[in-house]
């Protein structure tokens, strides 16, 4: 019937039918794996150099927040550069491949959420744990919960689906605002951040592998295409 997963006070479920029990359409043609497209990045290094943990001297859990309250804010403004066209009309189910998202709330009440909606919990209950001083703390000598790390796996799991999200039904506006070379750059550095210490499993981002697989590997030099972002 699906997945399940809790935060705290929030839930998620994935399917493959629509609210109505009716399957979900048949997959449209994936204009964001196009070469002219998937070319496009900001940065042409070596994005696991980025991931990976710097020195045994800093803390795991450490890096972990840093880099999670960074994806977070950075996923938050690109979806903001779209949100004007990810209306209830248009996205009126919060849809990615030919997955389909559910949202629940604490009480494991089914919610009827639009994209839009589906996005704004996403962003809200995120918000709501990485400013929770208990939850990821920023004062010196202050200890990481025991379920920090995974807290640190659900939020990377609700970002997925933004990012998914976004790629799915709003691509068509993000190359029209020629920001698909930051999209692209971004969602290849939270790909491999996530392999990198195993944040989110295979099976949830299997969706998007064809795109992971094109963005995650590095491009030829005479390949790169720097772009100017507006």
């Amino acid at each position: 019937m699906g997945v399940l997963v809790c935060c705290d006070c929030f839930f998620y479920r994935k399917s493959k039918t629509k609210p109505n029990g009716k399957k979900a359409p048949a997959e449209e043609k994936k204009h964001y794996m196009e070469p002219e497209y998937t070319k496009v990045r900001v940065v042409d290094f070596d994005l696991k150099d980025l991931v990976s943990l710097p020195t045994k001297e800093i803390d795991l859990n450490e890096w972990l927040a840093n880099n999670t309250t960074t994806f977070f804010n950075l996923i938050n403004l690109q979806y903001s550069t779209i949100s004007e066209f990810c209306t209830g009309d248009t996205c009126q189910a919060m849809t990615a491949c030919n997955t389909i998202y559910y949202w629940y709330d604490e009480r494991g009440k089914k919610m009827k959420c639009t994209a839009p909606q589906y996005v704004d919990l996403v962003m809200t209950s995120v918000q709501k744990l990485v400013t929770d001083e208990e939850i990821f703390p920023t004062k010196y000598g202050k200890d990481f919960p025991n379920s920090f790390e995974s807290l640190v796996k659900k939020v990377c799991r609700y970002l997925f689906h933004v990012l998914a999200h976004i790629y799915w039904a709003h691509f068509k506006e993000t190359v029209a605002l020629e920001l698909q070379g930051h999209l692209n750059t971004l969602y290849a550095h939270f790909i491999v951040f996530v392999r990198e210490f195993n944040l989110v499993e295979p099976k949830e981002t299997c969706i998007m592998d064809d795109l992971s697989e094109v963005l995650c590997a590095p491009l030829p030099p005479h390949t790169h295409n720097h772009v100017t972002e507006r």
